[in-house]
C-alpha cells in the first residue's frame, strides 16, 4: 500500500494513469483516490482497467484511515499486489495521517520550484520516497536541480529520490522496479 501525496498538479493522477497502463500485464494494482469534489481522477483511473474508487471529502483536506477502510470495501478487488491511495492534493494535511501505508510517497514537480522541501519538510520528513516529476519541463522553468536535490536531502534524509516523467515516461523504471520489488515481497 502505497501512500501518495503531494500538492495539486504535481502530476499524481497522471503518474498513476501511466503506472496503471504501463504495468497492466504485469501487476494486479488498485486505486483509492481523494479530492474535495468530483470523481473526475477515480474515472480517469478506471480508464486502464484497474479498480478504482473515489472519497470525496467535502471540506476535509486529506484522506484518514476510516475513509480508506470504507473505500476498501466499496473497491472490492480482491488479490491486489499494489494499492495505491491518492491522498488529497496538499502538503500540510495529509503529513500527520496514517493510512496504514508501507511507503509514503511524495511527488513533487519541477514546475512548484526547488524549494518546496523546506517550506514544507513535515510532508517530506515521512516520505519513503520521492518523486521528483515532470523532469521532462525542467530546462523550460528554469529548474535548478542540484539545488532542488540538495533540499530534497536536508528535508528526507532517509527517502528515495527518483526523477520522471509521467509524460514521457523518462526514469520510470526505477519507479516501476519500486512496485515489482513490493509486489515480490508480498508473495512471500
Amino acid at each position: 500500500v502505497l501512500n501518495l501525496v503531494s500538492s495539486p498538479g504535481s502530476g499524481k493522477t497522471a503518474l498513476l494513469e501511466r503506472t496503471l497502463q504501463d504495468l497492466s500485464g504485469e501487476l494486479k494494482m488498485g486505486t483509492i483516490v481523494g479530492d474535495l469534489a468530483t470523481d473526475n481522477d477515480a474515472q480517469r483511473l478506471r480508464k486502464s482497467g484497474a479498480p478504482s474508487v473515489q472519497i470525496t471529502t467535502g471540506t476535509v483536506c486529506h484522506l484518514d484511515a476510516h475513509m480508506v477502510g470504507h473505500a476498501l470495501e466499496d473497491l472490492n478487488a480482491p488479490g491486489l499486489q499494489v494499492l495505491f491511495i491518492e491522498n488529497v492534493g496538499n502538503l500540510v494535511c495529509p503529513a500527520n495521517f496514517d493510512l496504514g501505508e508501507d511507503l509514503r510517497v511524495v511527488v513533487t514537480s519541477v514546475t512548484e520550484g526547488e524549494d518546496k522541501p523546506l517550506k514544507y519538510p513535515s510532508i517530506f520528513q515521512n516520505a519513503n520516497i520521492v518523486l521528483l516529476n515532470k523532469m521532462d519541463l525542467a530546462d523550460a522553468v528554469g529548474f535548478d536541480r542540484a539545488t532542488a536535490l540538495a533540499n530534497l536531502k536536508t528535508a528526507a534524509p532517509g527517502a528515495k529520490i527518483l526523477e520522471v516523467s509521467a509524460r514521457t515516461g523518462a526514469g520510470m523504471n526505477a519507479w516501476y522496479d519500486v512496485l515489482r520489488g513490493l509486489a515480490k515481497k508480498k508473495q512471500r
